[in-house]
């Protein structure tokens, strides 16, 4: 089920990713660092976890299901992980991100901030962490872009005042 560059279980090379992503500072300009699935623009950064097989070939419900559950799995462990440094996370709706029942749509100058974009087209929601004293928040989320892709377990970091209220 899983690609051939990630483990069964979330390792210590994902926790490194998000201390990473977590630090690092924000580039003014987007960009993609290539094979370790990054991408960064101003005010965030984002990566790619973990990632289960496509489903062009085999979408049946038992193959889909397993695959979620994988992934799963792993957001629960890397999510107890950061509850234990950072208390428990806000689960943030992300369909408001999207624009369609807010004023957004209706002020051709509100435009929703990356990662928010990005993440209110492949995931309902995340589960958000703020992070003392640094301005921003980290997020883990699992998406899927298009019924015959991949899913994706993400990482996001962002600025505080992205969020809404």
């Amino acid at each position: 089920m899983l690609s051939q560059h990630e483990s069964a279980s979330p390792t210590d090379d994902q926790l490194s990713t998000i201390d990473s992503l977590c630090t690092l500072p924000f580039p003014e300009q987007e960009g993609k660092s290539g094979k370790d699935g990054r991408w960064s623009g101003p005010g965030y950064h984002m990566a790619v976890l973990r990632e289960s097989q496509d489903f062009w070939d085999d979408r049946s419900e038992e193959v889909v299901e397993a695959a979620e559950r994988e992934l799963e799995a792993d957001l629960a462990v890397l999510a107890a992980t950061l509850t234990d440094r950072w208390g428990s996370p806000q689960v943030v709706d992300l369909w408001p991100y999207l624009g369609f029942d807010t004023e957004a749509t209706h002020d051709p100058d509100s435009v929703t901030p990356e990662p928010l974009l990005f993440l209110s087209g492949v995931a309902g929601d995340m589960r958000m962490w703020r992070l003392p004293d640094s301005g921003r928040w980290i997020a883990l989320t699992i998406g899927q872009a298009d019924p015959e892709w991949p899913f994706q377990l993400l990482a996001a970091v962002g600025e505080t005042s992205a969020l809404r209220p």
